[in-house]
C-alpha cells in the first residue's frame, strides 16, 4: 500500500505499562522540480527521495511526567508527539508523559528534508506507541499546523503542495541514480524561506506546469535523460530565489563526465550531479565527479559547507516499500 513508510522497522512492546514505538523516514537530495502552477495555492515540488533517514522512538513514561524530547533542539517534533497525546483517544494517552528520542543522518537546513523526515518518523513512532493510526492524510493535517512539509511520508516519487501539505500526484519510482553532491554552507530556515513573496509571472506558472507534465511523462517511461533536463531546468529557474555560485561549475562538471543533470535543494545550500547507477560506466563517472566537486569545494564555490557526498536515491516497487531500503 501506498502509505507504509519506508525501510520501516517497528518495535513495540507492552511490558507493564510501558508502551514503545518506533517510526522512520527517508530524506530527500533537494527536488527534481520545484514551483508554482496556474491555479490557486499552486506551490509545488516533486521529490527526490535518497537514503538518508530518520529514526524516532516514543517510550510511554518520564521522570517529569510529561512529553521530552531528546535532543532538545528537536522542538517541532515535541509539539507534534504532543499534538497527537493530547488527541488520542482517552484510554491510549500516556499519562505518564514520554520521551520522544529523534536520530538523524540527514544534514539540518540544507535542504534535504530533514525537518520534514522528523516530523513524519515521529508521527509514526507515536502514533505506534499510542496505537493511533497515522494514514498519510492524518499525517498531513497535523504537520501543517506546524510548519511546509515535503512529500516524505509516501514511498515515491510525488508531487506535492508543500506549503498548504497535500499530496498532488503520485509519479512513481526510477532506475536507481546516484547524486554526488556539495554543499555551499550556511543553512536556511523553509519556514522563512517560504514566506518570500514569490516572483513568478503568469508566463513562469505555465512553464512550470509544462515541466511538470514532462516530468510525469519522464518518471513514467524511466527516461533518465528528461529527468536530468528537467532537473537542471529547474535549478536554473530557481537561481533568482536562492542563488547559488556553484551552479554554473557543477554544470560543467556534468557535462565532463557524462551526468544526466544537476539536482538542486531550492530552498537549501546543496547541489549535485545525477548519474545513472545502472550504467556500465558509474563507478567511473561517479569518481570522476567526486574528485571534481571535491577540487571545486576546495577552490571558492561551495567550499564553505566542505566535503562531497555521495547519495544513492530510492526504487520503490509498485506496492509497498522501497527495493533498496539499504540505509547510508
Amino acid at each position: 500500500m501506498l502509505y507504509q513508510e519506508a525501510s520501516a522497522r517497528p518495535c513495540r512492546s507492552g511490558r507493564g505499562s510501558v508502551r514503545t514505538g518506533v517510526g522512520t523516514a527517508f530524506g530527500t537530495f533537494g527536488e527534481l522540480l520545484q514551483g508554482q502552477l496556474p491555479e490557486e495555492d499552486g506551490d509545488f515540488l516533486v521529490t527526490l527521495p535518497v537514503a538518508r533517514w530518520t529514526m524516532a522512538t516514543f517510550r510511554t513514561g518520564s521522570a517529569s511526567g510529561g512529553i521530552e524530547v531528546r535532543p532538545h533542539r528537536k522542538t517541532k517534533a515535541l509539539r507534534l508527539a504532543r499534538m497527537i497525546a493530547d488527541a488520542a483517544p482517552a484510554g491510549s494517552r500516556p499519562v505518564g508523559g514520554g520521551v520522544l528520542t529523534v536520530s538523524s543522518v540527514i544534514p539540518e537546513g540544507k535542504g534535504l528534508a530533514s525537518s520534514s523526515a522528523d516530523l513524519v518518523a515521529t508521527a509514526r513512532a507515536v502514533g505506534r506507541a499510542l496505537d493511533v493510526p497515522m494514514p498519510p492524510a492524518g499525517i498531513e493535517r497535523l504537520l501543517s499546523r506546524i510548519e511546509p512539509t515535503d512529500g516524505v511520508l509516501y514511498p515515491a516519487i510525488v508531487a506535492f503542495h508543500h506549503r498548504t501539505v497535500r499530496l498532488r500526484a503520485v509519479l512513481g519510482s526510477l532506475p536507481a541514480m546516484a547524486v554526488v553532491g556539495i554543499d555551499e554552507g550556511g543553512s536556511v530556515d523553509t519556514v522563512d524561506f517560504n514566506r518570500i513573496p514569490k516572483p513568478f509571472t503568469p508566463a513562469d506558472r505555465r512553464a512550470y506546469a509544462d515541466l511538470l507534465g514532462r516530468l510525469t511523462g519522464a518518471v513514467r517511461t524511466h527516461d533518465l535523460a528528461e529527468v536530468g533536463r528537467i532537473a537542471t531546468r529547474s535549478a536554473l529557474l530557481n537561481q533568482r530565489l536562492r542563488h547559488k555560485s556553484a551552479l554554473e561549475p557543477m554544470r560543467a562538471i556534468c557535462r565532463e563526465v557524462g551526468g544526466l543533470g544537476v539536482a538542486v535543494g531550492h530552498s537549501g545550500t546543496t547541489l549535485g550531479v545525477l548519474l545513472d547507477a545502472t550504467d556500465p560506466s558509474y563507478t567511473r563517472r561517479v569518481r570522476a565527479a567526486a574528485q571534481a566537486c571535491e577540487e571545486l569545494a576546495g577552490g571558492g564555490a561551495g567550499s564553505a559547507g566542505g566535503g562531497v557526498q555521495v547519495y544513492r536515491t530510492l526504487s520503490f516497487r509498485t506496492r509497498g516499500g522501497p527495493s533498496n531500503s539499504a540505509r547510508a
